[in-house]
């Protein structure tokens, strides 16, 4: 006997912030939307767990207040290279708020998609889709685990990194693009420097100075409960292979420095702290200074700059992680996930009135591939490229240690690299980063 079949106008597969973000503008515009995520909320997902204002910019676009969330604010980034340190404020723009947030995946997440459904979305959680179905060449649904069968004319796959539904349509990860890696746990902090994301920008694979000076960057974003997300992450999975991210992050936690920058305490202090806690390291067989990691080491990777195409094609969209939509230059996604997935709605709605099946309505799909470029091209290939030269050990020495004491250069840097800045520009550090992107080969 034939599997009953639903239909609706529009499936979203995958309840993250792309997926989440796509059902509530859909429904907000009155489309019929069923998410259907393979776990059961609300459920871990490796992040830093941090929303900057491009974020937080989007839950205002939502429709979300966020002051009335509860979660921890911040003012900006706080770098450190060696025993220096920069506090870096989010820039006064028009077109983002001035300010950031940090909120656990796990509390972010169900917020996102118990708003989905406050928005007239419906959301079957624990639906693990394992195939799309096909119209002739044309994705027109998808089929579950337990052999339940859903239609749309469109499907939008927000189904993360490895996208299922991607590969079963023949886009592949593009191995041009980068494809970076991050490992993050979580540490007691208190209120050490809560008002600020911060960086480190060296990441020695030994002692600093005498070992190896890898291209990426360690973090620690503070939560609202005195935790801190801490974490570390390279740009290129496949050249740094034989790197164990997870040691290093036990290495990098253990430095006395690091560990006086992340808790605010003097060497004498962090001795006496850390005198009760060597025995339970090393029955658990970490570090010394494993105690600090209050959850287990959990990694994540990172697709940048577009490595999926295109983004939709034969009633297939893709957004956020499935697309590739990561910042190349930092590797923050949320933002990017929840941009995307806004674009891709948009980009249905207009199809709607067009039926949402046939060539006019395709032609109004197709769009969001361009959109996605117009927006985000020039951005990423410079991101990408950022990436390749900081692979050079002495330019990222001369960059970290030369080019950041230099005001001017600095909020040049930290705008470029969190992607802040308002088009048309109101001052020179806009106009000069969008005369850059502007030029930049679209990615």
């Amino acid at each position: 006997m034939a599997v009953a079949r639903r239909s609706v106008d529009v499936l979203v597969v995958g309840a993250g912030p792309a997926g989440s973000a796509c059902a509530s503008h859909l429904a907000r515009a009155g489309l019929e939307v069923l998410v259907l995520e393979k776990a059961q909320f609300p459920r871990d997902k490796v992040c830093g767990d941090g929303l900057t204002p491009r974020a937080v910019g989007e839950l205002i676009r939502l429709g979300i207040v966020p002051s009335a969330l509860g979660w921890a604010r911040n003012r900006g980034l706080r770098i450190h290279v060696g025993r220096r340190h920069y506090a870096m404020p989010w820039p006064d723009l028009i077109d983002q708020p001035g300010f950031g947030l940090t909120v656990k995946r796990r509390v972010f997440d169900q917020f996102l998609a118990g708003h989905a459904v406050g928005q007239g979305a419906e959301i079957d959680f624990g639906a693990n889709v394992v195939a799309p179905l096909w119209h002739g060449s044309r994705v027109s649904g998808v089929q579950l685990r337990d052999g339940r069968r859903f239609q749309a004319p469109v499907v939008v796959a927000a189904d993360g990194n490895a996208s299922r539904l991607a590969v079963a349509a023949g886009r592949n990860r593009l191995s041009t693009r980068l494809l970076g890696v991050a490992v993050r746990s979580y540490i007691n902090r208190g209120n050490a420097n809560a008002d600020w994301l911060e960086s480190w920008l060296e990441l020695w694979d030994g002692p600093a100075g005498h070992s190896h000076l890898l291209p990426g960057y360690a973090w620690s974003f503070p939560l609202p409960d005195g935790q801190a997300n801490v974490g570390l992450g390279l740009p290129d999975a496949d050249r740094y292979r034989g790197v164990d991210l997870r040691s290093l992050l036990r290495t990098w936690l253990a430095n006395p420095l690091t560990a006086r920058q992340l808790l605010g305490i003097q060497s004498d202090q962090l001795s006496i702290s850390q005198s009760g806690a060597n025995a339970q390291a090393q029955r658990s067989g970490d570090s010394a200074m494993a105690p600090l990691l209050i959850e287990p080491i959990r990694g994540a990777a990172l697709p940048m700059g577009f490595n999926r195409r295109p983004a939709y094609a034969a009633g297939l969209m893709l957004v956020g992680d499935a697309v590739g939509a990561i910042n190349p230059f930092n590797g923050e996604g949320i933002s990017y996930a929840m941009e995307s997935g806004r674009m891709a709605a948009e980009s249905i709605i207009s199809a709607h009135g067009r039926g949402l099946v046939g060539r006019r309505a395709d032609r109004i799909l197709d769009a969001y591939n361009q959109q996605l470029r117009r927006e985000w091209g020039g951005y990423f290939w410079l991101g990408t490229h950022f990436q390749r030269l900081i692979e050079h050990p002495t330019l990222m020495r001369l960059a970290a240690h030369w080019a950041l004491p230099i005001a001017p250069v600095r909020q040049l840097t930290h705008r470029l690299l969190a992607h802040l800045i308002d088009y048309p520009g109101h001052d020179g550090y806009d106009r000069l980063l969008n005369l850059l992107i502007r030029l930049a080969p679209k990615a």
